[in-house]
């Protein structure tokens, strides 16, 4: 498992280098544009809602694919794989890139709490998508998009009115670490773990 965690890491870097660049010229053209605070806020709350639908069709599905199959187990791993990772990935370790870069305006929003009502109907949706019909490569491409450009706008929220180059730089650095590591997690080595445990 330990083998196969680095392999799927050391996989999924440049594409999450790739997802990282994106998002850094998605926040400069925004910023230059002087787009309000509420329309990244608006982002945020259609991206993170749909990086939770993708994460929980993947991870459910890649459960359904290789594991048992079964109902319960399913909803459970697709469950936390998807919101309790999502929300790693989208909101805690940006907000502690933005605790960490001093930012004005930094602050934690937990999607499946904050807007209960939208994510984890997202995610339930996913995971009977995925029980019904599982599915995982082009929605893992997906998700780690989605997942960069939730952070990178949970971020941009707590931007002020002005930003240098070390604040860019090492927005680019949580964006890649809070993709990188949870999003793997989530998508491959999570329910595989279980799935591993369910065939023994």
């Amino acid at each position: 498992m330990f083998k196969t965690i680095l392999y799927e890491l050391r996989a999924h870097a440049p594409f999450t280098l790739f997802g990282t660049l994106t998002g850094i010229v998605i926040m400069l053209i925004s910023l230059s544009t002087q787009l309000s605070r509420s329309i990244f806020e608006t982002l945020f709350w259609v991206l993170h809602p749909s990086h939770v639908f993708l994460s929980a069709l993947v991870t459910a599905g890649m459960y359904r694919l290789h594991g048992p199959g079964k109902l319960w187990p399913t909803l459970l791993i697709g469950y936390f794989g998807s919101v309790g990772i999502g929300t790693l990935s989208d909101c805690v370790i940006p907000y502690v890139g933005e605790a960490l870069l001093d930012m004005p305006n930094r602050g934690l929003h937990l999607g499946f709490i904050e807007k209960w009502w939208i994510v984890n109907p997202m995610a339930f949706a996913g995971m009977a998508l995925a029980y019904w019909r599982p599915t995982t490569k082009f929605p893992h491409a997906g998700h780690v998009l989605l997942s960069t450009w939730a952070s990178l706008f949970h971020m941009i929220m707590a931007l002020g009115t002005g930003f240098g180059f070390f604040t860019v730089v090492g927005i680019a650095f949580f964006l890649f670490l809070a993709v990188w590591v949870p999003c793997c997690t989530s998508d491959i080595v999570f329910p595989l773990l279980f799935a591993a445990r369910g065939e023994k």
